[in-house]
């Protein structure tokens, strides 16, 4: 087999001089950087300040939240008055984060709180009439719901029919209308003024927390207990914000840098074994060691297991009781892993194979072999793979569970809006929803769907782009420029690593290494730097000998101690080719 360069889309933007000088005058960065800034909108001096030293004082008032002083306010007086309160959240990490956060500040005051998650397989998603029950025969008098919540509306008007009050603390897409609570917080509500809507749930607990804290101390309630330091979360808040691949930019830009700091400083008990298990231990934790290595393990519970396993690793305080449930959550995330590679290879031998599927503007595939915790991983592999949408349904009894993903440019949870006719149910955000459906309605779904992503896509091509952020020269790439490149750290959905070109270097000693990855030398004008392109290898014929277009990121190499300068290939291309324009 013949291997040549993929065909992609370069996308460069324009540069703008002026404000690059003026960034440049007045924080004294790099070139380079000044053009990644301008690029990701921080265009003036102040914000730039802000995005690159993220601090707490930052965060919005969270008292903006439409029905932020109601819920705290019921809350508040059921610690008065020695309410049982249930906080019932969602199993994967940014819920599992959700419920550790709020019953971990409850119990520390003393509260009578307890938690509960439902069961993935036999109770599906959100708060349901059997839990709301079972909460009554326990004398459940307030219902915190967290990742969850706002589309529940049969069930929160049966609580309230028992005379229990529930607060909604959820960030999932708002319905039409509202379910019967005391407070529904969620800044995506069409009247809540809070300036930033992107929040995970865990963030909006986060600043539930803020305003309660608040809240008690003009009640008095602090006189004579310690005054709780917040700031000692964000460890847990950081992981669900990244786990629920929410945008780290505004506040969860804030939590993601102070709460993996906090990650690498191991005060948390059940995190310093978790890193442990998975060989982070004496590493400085960035979001990508957190989101290949600390959140699978998280979610793994929830996903083929009970999300109980990982709430009681984060609540722990006991090293050998730590050590077990992390070696048990290492043992599910195996077991995930090889659910998720037998469901992928399946689908992919199946689009590969099909003359179709090139025409298709997304997928959506059904089964009954598939376990309904492992789908949405799968859906995203297949999404990162052939970048448009996918929905996986897991069959059973007639009815389908669906998990689906989405691209930047097409809201998933509003093309379900658009076919909800063939649907039992669905919810979630733009970027990821779930379904239930008839297995005798999955294929007009799946037509109907397809149609719909074809028409918001334009008939998209589908081409795989790589997004430049600044075009420079080899001799640009040095410790400084480095150093500074990390400030923008850490890296995530609509902050990712940044991209740079640089036109006509020669690719020297190109050699496969590894499992299959592809190091190079790279030089250029005199001035040469190592190389390394992941699952690369195949490529070796069409690079060896030849002068590109390369676009990369560049990092620092850690390795026995010392640390030396690597270019992380996102993609080559022959110059005559003219990446931006194939």
């Amino acid at each position: 087999m013949v291997h040549t360069l993929p065909t992609t889309r370069w996308k460069i933007p324009d540069g703008n001089r002026s404000l690059q000088e003026s960034l440049i005058r007045e924080l004294g960065i790099h070139d380079v950087l000044s053009q990644i800034l301008i690029n990701r909108d921080i265009q003036d001096p102040d914000t730039a300040r802000r995005y690159l030293r993220p601090s707490l004082r930052d965060l919005h008032s969270p008292f903006l939240m439409k029905d932020m002083p109601e819920g705290v306010r019921r809350l508040a007086l059921a610690l008065q008055n020695r309410e049982r309160v249930m906080i019932y959240g969602d199993y994967d990490a940014d819920g599992i984060t959700s419920v550790v956060v709020l019953y971990k500040f409850l119990k520390t005051i003393d509260a009578d709180v307890l938690y509960a998650i439902p069961d993935r397989i036999k109770e599906g998603y959100g708060l349901n009439l059997g839990a709301v029950d079972d909460m009554a025969a326990r004398g459940i008098r307030l219902i915190v719901t967290v990742d969850c919540g706002i589309s529940d509306h049969e069930a929160i008007a049966h609580a309230r029919s028992l005379g229990i009050d529930t607060i909604i603390l959820d960030h999932h897409e708002v319905p039409p209308s509202l379910p019967p609570a005391v407070a529904a917080i969620n800044p995506n509500r069409a009247d809540c003024p809070f300036p930033f809507k992107s929040l995970a749930a865990v963030g909006i607990v986060f600043n539930f927390l803020i305003a309660l804290r608040g809240q008690l101390r003009q009640e008095g309630f602090w006189t004579n207990r310690p005054y709780p330091n917040l700031r000692d979360y964000l460890d847990l808040v950081a992981l669900g914000t990244i786990g629920d691949i929410a945008p780290l930019i505004d506040e969860n830009r804030i939590f993601a840098r102070i709460g993996l700091d906090l990650i690498t400083e191991g005060r948390r008990v059940g995190l310093v074994a978790l890193k442990k298990i998975c060989s982070l231990d004496h590493q400085t934790i960035d979001s990508s060691k957190a989101s290949y290595g600390l959140i699978p393990r998280i979610n793994a519970a929830g996903r083929i297991a009970s999300p109980g396993e990982a709430i009681r690793l984060l609540l722990t305080e006991d090293e050998e009781e730590a050590r077990q449930s992390a070696a048990l959550l290492d043992g599910l995330n195996r077991k995930r892993q090889a659910l998720e590679k037998g469901i992928l290879q399946e689908l992919i031998a199946d689009i590969e194979k099909d003359p179709a599927s090139g025409r298709r503007s997304s997928f959506v595939f059904a089964s009954e072999r598939w376990h309904p915790g492992v789908i949405g991983i799968v859906a995203a592999r297949l999404v990162d793979r052939y970048g448009r949408p996918a929905i996986l349904i897991s069959l059973k009894d007639g009815v389908g569970k669906g998990s689906g993903r989405s691209v930047p440019d097409f809201n998933i949870y509003e093309g379900l809006r658009r076919c909800a006719s063939g649907l039992l149910s669905y919810g979630g955000h733009r970027f990821a929803a779930g379904i239930s459906i008839r297995a005798e309605d999955v294929g007009s779904f799946a037509r109907q769907f397809d149609a719909i992503v074809a028409e918001d896509l334009s008939g998209a091509s589908f081409m795989t782009q790589t997004a430049i952020d600044a075009q420079c020269e080899l001799s640009d790439i040095n410790q400084e420029l480095l150093s500074q490149i990390g400030l923008l750290a850490p890296f995530g959905s609509m902050n990712p690593e940044p991209v740079v070109c640089i036109r006509g270097v020669n690719v020297q000693t190109p050699t496969v290494v590894g499992n299959n990855h592809l190091r190079m030398r790279i030089s250029s004008n005199n001035v040469s730097c190592s190389s390394i392109w992941f699952n690369k290898g195949h490529l070796l014929p069409a690079v060896a000998g030849s002068t590109l277009d390369i676009a990369f990121t560049p990092q620092f190499n850690h390795w026995n101690g010392s640390s030396v300068i690597q270019l992380k290939m996102k993609d080559m291309a022959i110059p005559d080719a003219d990446p931006a324009h194939p």
